[in-house]
């Protein structure tokens, strides 16, 4: 299970929204062998006067946090990490520089979900990849 949340300018992101929920979703497929039905993300739509970002990063500066069950590999979260900066500056024309990942992990248990806690559900898919 995982809900995202994508930050950064709207003027940046509103209108390449779709596509970018496309090229995040393909990543994460991939990387963590996750069903193409399973996709929850958020955007958070920004105002220049509303978002302070490092310096050196330009106004396509994006944030994607991640919050997931716990399980995968460190070696899958770094698969992750390597297609979304080459997808995003392929596809999007977002550079490495100005995409930031954070993922959260949690235990199962600590999910309530379709009337459930997480570790009581029956997954169809694997965590530990």
């Amino acid at each position: 299970m995982s809900q995202i949340k994508i930050y950064g300018l709207k003027s940046s992101l509103y209108a390449i929204w779709e596509q970018l929920s496309d090229t995040l979703h393909s990543c994460i497929v991939e990387a963590f062998q996750y069903p193409q039905n399973k996709r929850a993300h958020r955007f958070f739509y920004l105002d220049e006067g509303d978002f302070f970002y490092p310096e050196g990063r330009s106004e396509r500066y994006t944030i994607i946090e991640i919050a997931l069950f716990e399980g995968r590999s460190i070696e899958a979260k770094k698969h992750l990490y390597r297609l979304i900066f080459q997808k995003f500056e392929e596809e999007l024309g977002i550079t490495p520089n100005d995409v930031e990942i954070t993922l959260t992990e949690t235990p199962p248990h600590n999910w309530g979900i379709r009337g459930k806690a997480g570790d009581e559900l029956v997954l169809d898919y694997k965590i530990a990849v």
